[in-house]
């Protein structure tokens, strides 16, 4: 994760945007005009909003019971806690992650029982998201995975398809999850 040198992503929708960062650099995002043909740099140097933004969290809550304890209680404090989140999952990582960075919240697909390396591909999801998260200063977090909690960037690929758990967001929302953890007696890192 450590090596990679530049990650992106296109959205489409009412409009086309391009987001991408090189490392060590700052997020940018373009817009396609379509007038002209081309993108236009419409998001200079992208990052989360400094309070948190919006609470709002991203999750495939169809799979919730087969998650760990410390993610559903997670879920559990999002939903009904003294401040609740508002649930969007459109389904696609990219969508959801964009939202993310441009509004704040959290975006959750942890490894569960059906599914403990996660379902998300890490060499071409997991890696060049996390490095773009990262770079937005956001954190970019495995959850539990392989017993203990990780950061996506330090893991190395064992294959071409590997596959990690994700748990990406604003410091304020990862630390609810890294509390619940913590409850468990989980060592969980410093943000």
């Amino acid at each position: 994760g450590m090596e990679c040198v530049c990650a992106g992503y296109v959205t489409y929708s009412s409009a086309v945007e391009m987001v991408f960062t090189f490392r060590g650099g700052d997020v940018h995002g373009f817009c396609l005009d379509s007038t002209i043909g081309e993108f236009v740099h419409t998001r200079e140097k992208m990052l989360f909003p400094v309070d948190g933004g919006k609470r709002i969290y991203s999750a495939n809550e169809g799979n919730s019971r087969h998650w760990d304890k410390p993610i559903q209680d997670a879920v559990e404090i999002f939903k009904m806690g003294e401040k609740p989140y508002a649930a969007r999952y459109v389904g696609s990582m990219v969508a959801d992650i964009h939202r993310t960075i441009l509004y704040g919240g959290i975006y959750l697909y942890p490894a569960d029982n059906k599914s403990p390396k996660g379902k998300l591909r890490l060499l071409y999801e997991g890696i060049p998201m996390a490095m773009i998260i990262e770079q937005a200063g956001g954190i970019a977090s495995t959850g539990m995975f392989q017993g203990k909690i990780q950061r996506v960037l330090d893991l190395i690929p064992d294959e071409i398809h590997a596959k990690c758990p994700i748990i990406m967001g604003g410091k304020r929302d990862v630390q609810i999850v890294y509390d619940q953890y913590a409850k468990e007696g989980v060592a969980v890192p410093q943000l």
